[in-house]
């Protein structure tokens, strides 16, 4: 895959996280500015890409700031990196990453993080009807962890407005993978538990999120790209 105009991008999912193990694949998270004379055409360039071996994620500019401010969380993760996880970045990236709180707001965080927890324990439930293989035990220990992940991360954007994107303890989040891949309904719990301290949480993020910030940022992109493809 060659993409052009690389503005940020760095390694994402669970190696970011701290709980990659032996033969866990290395994904990776980007975002590109089409040359903006291809934007004012009939057909529009392709927003995304998607490759794997390796295993590649890259957004065009305007997408993700449509997913950021819908509170996403996994384009979320690319502007609170440690610095040693990007593999690219940009002045126009360093602007965005200076810019990331603006994109914030305390619903779309809530709903966006919570309701990607609760797709995993889904999920988990639809798996868990019958004696599952070891492949599947695999998949469900997965998002466990995931589904734990996604409740502390989201509790601590709409709670404090940073998000820490190596998890704290990543032997409990192993422990509570192989709990919930034997039993489902024990990620129930943890579950409910966030769910009541969301509710009973004054978030420190405003109602709405900054656009004009992104939309400012993005015609910069969009200045500097303009150039003939």
């Amino acid at each position: 895959m060659t993409v052009t105009n690389i503005l940020l991008s760095g390694i994402v999912g669970s190696t970011a996280y701290g709980l990659a193990h032996k033969g866990s694949d290395v994904d990776r998270l980007g975002m590109f500015a089409a040359p903006t004379e291809e934007l004012h055409g009939l057909h529009t360039p392709k927003e995304s890409h998607v490759s794997t071996a390796p295993d590649r994620t890259l957004h065009e500019a305007a997408k993700w700031c449509r997913l950021a401010l819908g509170g996403n969380p996994t384009v979320m993760e690319l502007v609170w990196l440690p610095d040693e996880l990007y593999e690219v970045r940009t002045p126009l990236g360093d602007e965005l990453i200076g810019l990331r709180t603006t994109l914030l707001s305390a619903q779309r965080v809530r709903d966006a993080y919570l309701g990607y927890a609760t797709q995993q324990f889904r999920r988990l439930r639809n798996r868990g009807e019958g004696a599952p293989a070891a492949d599947s035990r695999r998949r469900s220990a997965k998002h466990a962890r995931h589904l734990k992940r996604l409740c502390a991360q989201g509790y601590e954007l709409y709670s404090a407005g940073r998000l820490t994107i190596r998890v704290e303890d990543p032997e409990s989040y192993h422990r509570f993978g192989e709990e919930v891949a034997a039993d489902p309904d024990a990620a129930l719990p943890l579950l409910r538990r966030f769910e009541e301290a969301f509710a009973e949480t004054r978030s420190v993020l405003p109602d709405r999120p900054d656009e004009s910030a992104a939309d400012a940022w993005l015609r910069r992109v969009r200045r500097r790209f303009y150039a003939a493809a």
